[in-house]
């Protein structure tokens, strides 16, 4: 009795929503599992971690936080949200974990995640989302944690990306990327970002058929060379080998913020390229060829070696014979002789 009376003076102290559990040691407010068509608008104002998962909300209005401006944890996950408004969360200056997944948002606006300058982790995670708006990352730079799995995503413009400069992990499994040359601008920036440390999951290409189930971080960047050089703004010239020695430098991030808009200090440093096959059949056929003339060169050589020692064996052997037969002409025998001095007698 006593502890249901010392609940009750806390919700009414402390305006906790009906339906609703509140701590007011932690400034949480659990309205999960509550079957909520809508957020609720009497949250205490003092609420820092604020649970809305698997309710049925479906829209977020634009006045639905402004009594919360401490917020620092906001999960609205399994609900029913299909779009957030412009400056859905204007007045959340100090969110540093937005939870969004398992909802049916299709487009994301603009100016959806401006004011979010302290936010640390977005997952938007098994939505409808084909697009990633170019705004995204430019207040949101301390961002160390994106979701994006389970999406309808194609591919992501590298500039995005570029902006998440304390980006750490980011998660984009089971999308349907389609690693032709548009693509390529992307792949380079992950080669990047995995050089510095970054975690990431697969990105396993869906088209075009030739590549279809490979992931794209295996692809070799030859594949790429006859893409034309508007599908991205990075030069394939300005793809560079690194060594361990480069690997081991420590730092993570970029090197600075180029203001100036040159980007050759953070241009992406992809791993060790494998060899084109062809090049790798060229290579291996002209070097057969090469080795079948050297020994067709060779065997010749030994043919006519051969049969040079087998003439010049006869030669000599005829040679000496003659010159054995002249000898004995020159000496005669003793039978030849006698006659020849008694005649001259």
């Amino acid at each position: 009795m006593k502890a249901s009376c010392l609940l009750l003076v806390s919700h009414v102290a402390w305006g906790c929503p009906e339906l609703c559990t509140c701590q007011t040691s932690s400034k949480m407010v659990d309205c999960s599992y509550k079957g909520l068509l809508e957020i609720p608008s009497n949250l205490p104002s003092q609420t820092q971690v604020l649970y809305l998962q698997a309710n049925q909300i479906r829209v977020i209005n634009y006045t639905s936080f402004t009594n919360v401006p401490g917020l620092r944890i906001l999960d609205l996950s399994n609900n029913s949200i299909s779009r957030v408004p412009p400056y859905a969360f204007h007045y959340l200056r100090f969110l540093q974990v937005l939870n969004l997944t398992n909802n049916f948002i299709q487009n994301l606006e603009g100016q959806v995640f401006t004011p979010l300058l302290a936010l640390k982790e977005l997952d938007l995670s098994y939505n409808n989302i084909s697009n990633l708006p170019e705004s995204l990352g430019n207040n949101t730079r301390n961002l160390t944690f994106l979701g994006v799995k389970n999406n309808h995503l194609q591919t992501v413009d590298r500039m995005v990306l570029e902006t998440f400069t304390n980006l750490r992990v980011l998660l984009a499994i089971s999308n349907p990327w389609q690693c032709s040359c548009p693509i390529l601008g992307l792949k380079l920036w992950l080669e990047n970002f995995l050089y510095k440390g970054g975690v990431i999951d697969e990105l396993i290409c869906t088209s075009p058929e030739t590549r279809k189930g490979k992931n794209l971080l295996q692809i070799p960047f030859e594949f790429y060379k006859s893409c034309p050089p508007f599908s991205t703004s990075f030069p394939m010239a300005n793809i560079h080998q690194h060594g361990p020695e480069h690997r081991n430098n420590g730092r993570h991030g970029y090197h600075g913020d180029h203001l100036d808009g040159s980007h050759h200090e953070c241009e992406p440093k992809p791993k060790p390229r494998p060899a084109n096959l062809r090049h790798a059949i060229a290579t291996v056929v002209i070097t057969g060829v090469v080795c079948g003339i050297v020994c067709l060169m060779m065997l010749a050589a030994a043919i006519y070696g051969c049969a040079y020692a087998a003439i010049m064996a006869k030669y000599q052997k005829e040679l000496k014979e003659v010159e054995r037969m002249a000898s004995a002409a020159e000496q005669g025998s003793p039978e030849e002789k006698e006659p020849l001095d008694s005649s001259l007698a």
